[in-house]
């Protein structure tokens, strides 16, 4: 692989990343207080499951976004796949500020629905441009669409 690839692939994890810390401030102000007191689904994770997963799933965004990007900013389809991506990751960050940071399930849940379908979105453009990023993504789209299930559980039993 060469320099101007890892780059690229770091790059895209350090701000994947950067976006997950961003989320992790918004959900520190309520998931030790206004959260623990919520009724939850049965199929609730434990807590200390959330973290590592994201940690995992940001990486993997990160490694998919900078294989895109190495493909050539310069082309079409990598520009318009990497904005799908740039604006689902607006999304995902929003998505904590209205659950944890705001206590809004509701809100919450039409911001990761309309998570999903940019996700979809993205995906049909990575896989264009490269399959193997688009793969990268497969783990995401599970955990928002198991993410969106817990937030709609959550918003019906409160």
């Amino acid at each position: 692989m060469k320099i101007n690839t890892v780059v690229k692939i770091l790059i895209g994890v350090v701000v994947c990343l950067g976006i997950g810390f961003l989320g992790s401030i918004a959900t520190q102000t309520s998931v030790n207080t206004w959260f623990t007191t919520l009724e939850k689904p049965f199929f609730n994770p434990p807590s200390w499951l959330f973290a590592p997963v994201w940690t995992t799933l940001y990486i993997l965004m990160g490694v998919a976004a900078g294989l895109v990007w190495n493909k050539g900013f310069h082309h079409l389809w990598v520009k318009t796949a990497l904005y799908h991506f740039g604006f689902q990751l607006v999304l995902n960050a929003s998505w904590s500020v209205a659950f944890f940071g705001y206590q809004s399930p509701l809100v919450a849940l039409f911001i990761i629905i309309a998570l999903i379908v940019l996700v979809l979105i993205t995906f049909k453009w990575f896989k264009i441009v490269s399959n193997t990023a688009a793969y990268l993504l497969i783990p995401y789209i599970l955990w928002i669409v198991f993410a969106a299930a817990l937030n709609f559980e959550i918003w019906r039993l409160n």
